[in-house]
């Protein structure tokens, strides 16, 4: 029986180490004291009243980390491999789909809040921007503003002049620092990055996107645009007016889709199952529209950290997992062996396709980590099953040509 290779899993240890470094990296400028921006005391955007937050940090965390990873850990238990794995598959392939589903989902989740955390916390500290409710945190010293200004002619513009931090009066160092850390916002780019991620893989795994038309070249034949489909037309066979397909084609039943109505290439999914990604980017909407009526943040910077949280669970969605359209759900495979920690130049990707000696499935070496086996099986290997072999989650029958 192959075994696991130890370099590969070390290399994927490695990725959970440095996404772990990386939240670390911002929980240490969560600590540094921001920049503090001069501000006017005549400024009405930042008079609004201090009040109690509707969503804490702590239950910012368990939203929009603990519930993702929750979800996703159930999805990858209860629904891997799907209808598409046979009942009699070896419990131990089916297993090690399982895992690696659930490996991939959350090394996505993590990277996407590992970035959202650094970059904001980062950001906060570079611009200082002060909050809608500065002014009831700091307590001016309204008598004596004048001693505080920073330039202009404070004896001329009667008051409507910066001043400095220093003006301030609150004896609650970490409350004072905290009403300089408005931009961007922290809960809309924290909650958009983990429940959008959670959004995109409950897509993927239940198929839920917008009717698309499979890519393929179309016959000059009428049929594909008619009513309903010609029952005169060989399914099998065709139009002679239309290109050769490759054999290689990604699609094994593009012929005979050809003669296919378009209508009847696809549909829309059942109208409940949008509450699957629907549900988790509500709950990010009501979470960021909290910051603006708690009076914490700006309408940008609420608008920019949404932003920065939907790009940046886009970006680690897609990292890991194939397009929601076209990959039937399922994450990339594992790295090559030889390819666990990085590339050369000349090279392409960190998959090997076919068989090399190094990821031979002989005996006395290494497993893959998805299925634990060699290139039969692996995503990416262009070999033809034999009748009934579980190949990728599928039984693969024997090619059989077009006549």
């Amino acid at each position: 029986m192959a075994r696991i290779s130890r370099r590969l899993i070390a290399s994927y240890i490695l990725d959970w180490f440095i996404i772990l470094a990386i939240a670390a990296v911002g929980a240490g400028f969560w600590k540094v004291t921001p920049n503090h921006r001069p501000f006017t005391l005549v400024d009405p955007s930042i008079s609004f009243p201090y009040t109690h937050e509707k969503i804490s940090t702590a239950v910012l965390a368990v939203v929009s980390l603990l519930f993702p990873a929750i979800t996703i850990f159930l999805v990858a238990m209860i629904f891997v491999p799907g209808p598409s794995g046979l009942r009699w598959a070896p419990f131990g392939q089916t297993l090690r789909r399982k895992l690696w589903e659930w490996n991939t989902g959350w090394l996505g989740l993590g990277l996407s809040l590992a970035l959202s955390f650094v970059l904001t916390q980062g950001m906060k500290n570079l611009f200082g921007k002060p909050r809608p409710d500065l002014l009831s945190r700091c307590n001016p010293d309204y008598e004596n503003q004048a001693e505080y200004a920073l330039g202009g002619y404070p004896q001329v513009l009667n008051g409507l002049y910066l001043v400095s931090s220093t003006i301030c009066r609150q004896t609650d160092k970490g409350m004072l620092n905290d009403g300089f850390s408005s931009f961007p916002s922290g809960h809309s780019s924290y909650s958009f990055a983990g429940l959008t991620y959670l959004s995109l893989y409950l897509a993927s795994k239940f198929s839920i996107t917008i009717p698309y038309l499979l890519p393929f070249s179309y016959s000059s034949s009428s049929s594909s645009t008619s009513t309903f489909a010609n029952k005169n037309t060989n399914p099998t066979r065709p139009d002679s007016s239309s290109p050769t397909l490759p054999t290689t084609t990604p699609f094994p039943s593009t012929q005979r889709q050809q003669q296919t109505p378009l209508r009847s290439q696809s549909a829309a999914p059942p109208v409940y199952l949008l509450l699957l990604p629907l549900i988790p980017l509500c709950l990010a909407i009501y979470i960021s529209s909290t910051r603006y009526s708690d009076f914490r943040h700006h309408g940008f910077d609420i608008l920019f950290g949404s932003l920065m949280g939907i790009v940046l669970s886009w970006f680690s969605f897609r990292m890991y997992h194939l397009p929601i359209r076209r990959g039937g759900g399922w994450s990339w495979g594992p790295r090559s062996e030889g390819k666990a920690f990085g590339t050369v130049l000349g090279t392409s990707g960190y998959r090997v396709v076919g068989a090399t000696k190094r990821d031979d499935d002989v005996d006395g070496q290494k497993a893959d980590l998805e299925w634990g086996k060699g290139p039969v099986g692996r995503e990416g290997d262009q070999s033809q099953g034999t009748s009934g072999e579980y190949v990728n989650g599928t039984v693969v029958e024997p090619a059989t040509s077009v006549r």
